[in-house]
């Protein structure tokens, strides 16, 4: 990953580059910004350039025994930290699985991390075991004499105990060593790590830069790519899941369509069964057809007002929404979603998922009728 591979957020990779020109880069940095603005790779070519013993004008050389490292991400003095499984594994444990996703794609999200990582149950997170090791790392010396580069990816992850060491470090960090935290929910950090950092904030990506992007790097037509970058709305990641339907987005919208109609026409038989069939996907895939339920319900609502620019879905939503969108309306639709927000706080505390869905149907029933 290069400064020219990021796509888009020029302001922040020149602002990058003039401090490391003038001998300022800071100790800790705060990446911040909404999801697919392309922070994580930021922070990837920022670290490549860092450790890149014949910058050039605007990038990495890319030839030199560092950047050769960089290209399968193996450098010694670059370390990665990610939410894992539990608070009884590091990041050393999955960084071949890490690696991969990165070098495959590096505008991912949480949910393609945990399906990298096998996980559907547990609640990754960033341990106090993961601290020891940042320690240890960077008490290391330089391979290369150069900068130790520590990447952080969503630190909000991190359990109180590890919070606490990780501070400990900005307080009193090893020579020439940068932090780079890497947050979507940076306002969750302790007060006082983010007090210790330099906070950059990443703009959503424009519609002209993604369309852009979209026909150079994956041949689409120009219509094809002004639609798809309409529907990301500033994320990358978006636009890519449109272009690759996941397994994932493709089952909720079934499983929503299906919900809808079995709600509507009150078959409670198909139902139950439908629930049973949610209550067997694992909770964090069940938490995630919550929240696309919830965007799907705030799209349906916003499709009555006939505003094709505050429109946010693909196509095959779009002529689902051209049926359903008339029964979502200001008589019910706050009632669905704090119902949906309640189904999503109990799969939270992990009461019966059988019940919470079938719960849930069954008030769909009445909320619909209220149209």
């Amino acid at each position: 990953m290069f400064f020219r591979d990021i796509i888009g957020q020029e302001e922040a990779k020149q602002r990058l580059m003039q401090e490391v020109a003038e001998g300022r880069v800071a100790h800790a940095r705060l990446l911040c910004g909404p999801e697919g603005s392309g922070k994580l790779p930021l922070a990837v070519a920022y670290a490549r350039y860092l450790c890149c013993t014949n910058r050039q004008g605007t990038d990495a050389c890319g030839t030199c025994p560092s950047c050769v490292k960089f290209n399968k991400l193996v450098h010694p003095d670059v370390h990665f930290v990610f939410p894992v499984k539990s608070s009884t594994n590091v990041s050393d444990d999955f960084i071949r699985e890490w690696r991969n996703l990165l070098l495959q794609t590096p505008y991912f999200g949480f949910p393609q991390w945990m399906e990298a990582m096998g996980v559907e149950n547990q609640q990754p997170l960033i341990g106090v075991k993961e601290s020891d090791e940042i320690t240890r790392k960077l008490n290391l010396k330089s391979s290369a004499g150069g900068y130790k580069v520590m990447i952080i990816w969503l630190p909000e992850k991190m359990n109180v105990q590890s919070a606490n060491k990780l501070l400990k470090l900005l307080e009193e960090p090893p020579r020439q060593t940068v932090f780079l935290l890497v947050s979507e929910q940076p306002e969750t950090l302790l007060a006082t790590i983010q007090s210790r950092t330099q906070r950059m904030e990443l703009r959503k990506l424009s519609e002209e830069v993604i369309a852009g992007a979209l026909q150079e790097r994956f041949g689409l037509q120009p219509a094809d790519a002004t639609t798809i970058a309409h529907l990301a709305d500033g994320s990358m990641l978006k636009a890519l899941e449109t272009i690759h339907i996941s397994e994932d987005s493709r089952m909720f919208f079934d499983l929503f369509v299906s919900l809808m109609r079995l709600s509507y026409q009150r078959k409670l038989r198909e139902m139950k069964q439908w629930s049973e069939q949610v209550a067997a996907l694992g909770r964090e895939r069940q938490k995630n057809l919550l929240l696309y339920c919830q965007r799907l319900l705030r799209e349906n609502f916003i499709y009555n007002f006939h505003r094709a620019e505050l429109v946010y879905m693909t196509p095959e939503e779009q002529n689902f929404s051209t049926r359903f969108a008339p029964f979502i309306n200001e008589r019910n639709v706050i009632g669905i979603m704090e119902e949906l927000a309640l189904a999503q706080q109990h799969i939270e505390q992990n009461v019966n998922a059988k019940m919470v869905f079938f719960d849930f149907s069954l008030k769909m029933i009445m909320l619909l009728k209220s149209n």
